[in-house]
């Protein structure tokens, strides 16, 4: 899609701190973070939302967590922890129309039952 933003960010079109990347996903720091540690891992493919997941995707999804927890290693925060988040559509806190997960860590996260 022309117009989303994290399909031009996937495209190089617009710069961002780029922390992995290979022919189906991307990973970049948070513009805004809320944590030491706060990356975004998205798809290249553009997707909307969890919500427009197809079954074809569940290899694209699982390895968008694995990306995640290799990240979270490379940082040093898988031992102390951290979080994984998936926000949908706009009552779930999603900005962007565009598949994404965040990465969050790097110091202690409250709770948020």
């Amino acid at each position: 899609m022309k117009n989303c933003l994290f399909c031009q960010i996937a495209s190089h079109q617009i710069p961002s701190d780029i922390v992995f990347e290979d022919d189906q996903i991307i990973a970049f720091n948070d513009i805004h973070p809320k944590a030491p540690v706060h990356i975004l891992v998205i798809p290249k493919k553009h997707i909307p939302t969890i919500d427009h997941l197809q079954g074809e995707d569940s290899t694209l999804v699982a390895k968008l967590v694995f990306t995640a927890q290799k990240l979270a290693r490379d940082k040093n925060i898988n031992q102390d922890g951290y979080r994984l988040v998936y926000n949908v559509r706009g009552h779930g806190g999603q900005e962007i129309d565009h598949l994404h997960l965040h990465l969050i860590g790097g110091q202690k996260l409250s709770s948020m039952a």
